[in-house]
This record gives C-alpha cells, structure tokens and sequence, in this order.
C-alpha cells in the first residue's frame, strides 16, 4: 500500500470535501488547482496541499490529511513536495496561516513572523483579507 502524490486538478471535489471535512476553508480556492497536491492511497485522497504564487513569494494552504491518514508522513511529503515546487519557481520564501498546526510548522523550519512583515502581495492574498482569522498565526521558511 503505497501512497502517490498527484497533481490535484482532476480531484477538485476530493479535494473540496477534506478541506471541509477538516475545517479549512474551500470558497476561495483557485478555478484551476496548478500548484496543488493530493496524497492519493489506494484511489482515495488522503490528503492535499497547495501553494498560491505571489510575485517572489508562496503562500502556502491547504495542507491537510485525512484523519484516519494520519501519522504516515502524508503532510511531510505534501509540505516536501510544495517547498521543492516553490524552490523550483526560484521563490524566496513561503508563508502560511495555521490556527491548530504551529508546532508542527515550528518543527518543519517555519518561523512566527508578525502579519505587518509579510510582503504586500501575500498580505494582499484572500487567505489575508478575508478567509482566516486575525487570530490565526503567521509564519514563514525562507528557501534561499
């Protein structure tokens, strides 16, 4: 039983229904998933991640795994396979907001970052504006 990491375009509504499953916002995802992952094990999605270019910089969301998929490394291939993308476009840096995963960032290198440090193009992203909470913390990892 191995797990394939899949470009997430043909798996839009997979995708749609764990994000909801797991309490994580769907309204603003991109018409076309580019840049967006799925953990596919045994034709099920497990889990998903993406990555949302702006300028030289990512923002990374919707980094989720299915819960019975938890524990298998899922996320850390996920998050290996959006850091290598983001690597590759020669982005500086990659952002995120997390509510309930900080440690887990902390662990993968990611740093607290105030929200008035985060370039203007991030800020100006719909995660920023309007979909997650001021109370979610920010964080970055610079790839350079």
């Amino acid at each position: 039983m191995s797990i394939e990491l899949k470009p997430a375009e043909l798996y839009r509504d997979n995708v749609i229904e764990l994000l909801t499953t797991e309490k994580l916002p769907t309204s603003d995802l991109p018409g076309m998933l580019n840049n967006f992952f799925v953990a596919v094990d045994n034709q099920t999605v497990t889990g998903v991640a993406g990555l949302e270019v702006y300028g030289n910089y990512g923002l990374l969301r919707s980094l989720a795994v299915n819960q019975n998929s938890r524990g298998r490394g899922i996320a850390a291939d996920l998050l290996n396979k959006i850091e290598s993308l983001a690597a590759n476009k020669g982005l500086e840096a990659i952002y995120l907001l997390t509510e309930t995963a900080k440690d887990y960032f902390e662990r993968k290198g990611y740093e607290h970052i105030a929200r008035m440090d985060i370039p203007e193009a991030v800020k100006a992203s719909s995660e920023f504006t309007h979909v997650c909470p001021e109370s979610a913390t920010a964080m970055q990892k610079s790839l350079n």
